[in-house]
């Protein structure tokens, strides 16, 4: 059933919606001076097309209210924006009436959310540095109350029920499935999200590619313990491959790496050395990702699945799913004559191969934690399943 429920300054919002908008803007602070949200609020009854419940926040009392104190409403307007799932910036600024210069405050924070709408009337003066940042951003950009209305509404979709807590995740990242996944085995667990924030998005077109969030969760095995001083990354999961043959020992096992510069690495050479991988989950998405880092062509029934773990688990959420190719002599005499560089050059991938022993990488510190991990996942096995 569609419904739609404004809800003012200060009041409190219902405890579950389907989606949320907030609509952010110069607010008239003189009687002569009309609102423009009314007028928004007009369109939003007309136009809005969702199946469930869409709550509107509007940063403005109800008829008949007075306003509250200035850190009442700093207080509501900062909460509401936090989890509003689309924030329509309308900037009808008049230097006189409108300034809207805690508008240019909300923008600063919130443009590189993934979740502002920005919409301005062609002769608004002062916006041209808003609507510049906008367009090179891959921030919408209006012209017309109308359209600026419509883009948020579109970008809704058909929203996404929440409740309680939940209502702190705005839609661009709880629809994604790396929250999806952290929130599943948090519920799964017993444990219950009372609330967070978003602290930070990167954004690739319009999805939420990684993000921070801050988080409270109460823990279930812990008689309900709050804990709520910890940052959770998520990003999308990745797909690995341990290209391996084996030796007479363990150690003697030949391993295949690719040496790639990451910006976080910490290493002695400043590149991170790692089994070819990259975002996906699935034996194929492993496959061409060793195609495209070491030039190897592998089918998918060749590789085996090892499972799916945590990287860095007290910090980032997403999962490495590992699988394993024992190489032929002649694959590895390929890699040894082609080592690169390979990789996707349009995602500034630049790889080279990297040919090893386990005993070497247990020796040299050159491979993190979560790499020897895999390897010895691998090698183990099979090292198990050869006796």
């Amino acid at each position: 059933m569609t419904e739609i429920i404004v809800v003012n300054s200060p009041d409190e919002p219902p405890t579950g919606w389907d989606a949320s908008v907030f609509l952010a803007g110069p607010t008239p602070r003189a009687p002569h001076v009309a609102s423009w949200r009314p007028g928004a609020l007009d369109l939003i009854r007309e136009r809005w097309r969702g199946p469930g419940r869409l709550v509107v926040f509007v940063p403005e009392p109800g008829d008949g209210h007075s306003w509250p104190t200035h850190q009442v409403q700093r207080d509501w307007e900062l909460r509401q924006l936090d989890r509003s799932d689309r924030v329509v910036f309308w900037l009808p600024r008049d230097l006189r009436d409108l300034p809207g210069l805690t508008t240019n405050d909300e923008w600063g924070w919130l443009k590189d959310s993934g979740r502002a709408v920005l919409g301005t009337p062609p002769d608004a003066p002062r916006v041209r540095y808003q609507r510049a940042y906008a367009l090179g951003h891959d921030v919408p950009v209006r012209d017309t109350l109308a359209a600026t209305v419509d883009t948020a509404l579109d970008a809704l979709g058909t929203g996404s029920a929440r409740v309680a807590g939940e209502r702190d995740i705005p839609l661009n990242v709880w629809g994604t499935p790396a929250f999806r996944d952290w929130y599943g085995a948090q519920r799964a667990a017993g444990n219950t999200l009372l609330g967070g924030r978003i602290g930070w998005v990167w954004r690739r077109g319009d999805e939420a590619w990684l993000w921070a969030a801050h988080v409270r969760v109460a823990i279930g095995a812990e008689g309900g313990r709050v804990k709520d001083d910890e940052v959770v990354l998520g990003r999308p999961d990745i797909a690995t491959v341990v290209l391996y043959r084996r030796g007479a020992t363990l150690d003697a096992c030949t391993v295949v790496l690719v040496r790639e510069f990451r910006s976080a690495a910490r290493t002695a050479d400043g590149f991170i050395h790692e089994p070819p991988g990259g975002s996906g989950h699935t034996a194929a998405d492993a496959c061409v990702e060793v195609g495209q880092e070491t030039g190897l062509v592998l089918a998918a029934e060749r590789v085996r699945a090892h499972g799916s773990r945590q990287l860095a688990a007290t910090l980032a959420a997403h999962h490495a799913h590992v699988y394993s190719a024992e190489l032929t002599e002649d694959e590895l005499a390929a890699l040894r004559s082609d080592p690169g560089p390979h990789g996707v050059a349009g995602d500034g991938e630049r790889t080279h191969v990297e040919i090893t022993t386990y005993g070497e990488l247990l020796r040299s510190g050159r491979v993190d934690w979560s790499t020897l991990g895999m390897l010895a996942a691998v090698l183990t096995g099979a090292a198990e399943d050869q006796r």
